[in-house]
């Protein structure tokens, strides 16, 4: 059996909270270990060093400390805390000042409920989790953009990529659709998925945010 994945959930509106913790309850490998209503109580609680928490789930707009003073109080005293920022806003800046500071995942309120889980296990795995708006508005921005640093889980070597895929990827930058993407090379949707597949499997990604990113970093787009 696997172990639990231990969650500490901070928002300053315990309704909330509350939600998120139904939600949560409804998988049995996570496991509440606490929370926060305000940012001070979020760096008391990990300052005490019998609280350990695999995955923080963290609100951006809290009394006392913010969200955002949070993740640089973590970065100043070296504590290595995954964290998923769950927040009412998708602002570009926003959401890539807080990947600049550390978080692993950022989730809009709105789609808490549809992604929380599957955020928690992909971030206590890992791995980097956006909600499906929050990709939309990384992938507007990615063009021409700097990545911040921490966004690029894993580098790859462009040569391990066929040409096809190398096409694919550059019209899933530009915000193509599979069907979109199929019509555009004249080949099946069945293709193209199977091409996209190999591109996350190659490159070690998850979505199309993390196949954005690489395509920014390495000079593809």
């Amino acid at each position: 059996m696997e172990e639990k994945i231990y969650v500490h959930v901070a928002d300053d509106h315990k309704i909330v909270i509350d939600g998120i913790i139904a939600v949560i309850n409804t998988d049995n490998d996570i496991e509440i270990k606490g929370y926060s209503l305000t940012g001070k109580e979020v760096t008391d609680w990990f300052d005490n060093k019998d609280n350990k928490a695999d995955v923080l789930i963290l609100d951006i707009t809290m009394p006392v400390l913010d969200g955002i003073e949070v993740l640089k109080y973590f970065n100043r005293n070296k504590i290595d805390q995954k964290v998923i920022i769950l927040s009412s806003y998708d602002d570009i800046k926003i959401v890539q000042e807080m990947l600049t500071l550390g978080c692993k995942g950022y989730i809009t309120k709105n789609n808490a409920g549809e992604h929380i889980v599957e955020a928690i296990k992909a971030v206590a795995n890992g791995e980097q989790y956006f909600s499906d708006d929050v990709q939309k508005t990384l992938l507007k921005s990615f063009s021409g953009q700097k990545v911040p640093k921490g966004m690029l889980p894993n580098k790859f070597l462009i040569e391990t990529l066929t040409e096809r895929e190398l096409e694919v990827l550059k019209l899933i930058t530009k915000q193509l659709n599979t069907p979109e993407i199929a019509k555009t090379l004249n080949v099946s949707i069945s293709t193209v998925e199977t091409h996209r597949k190999n591109l996350l499997k190659k490159i070690k990604v998850k979505n199309s945010v993390g196949l954005a990113m690489y395509a920014v970093k390495n000079k593809i787009v």
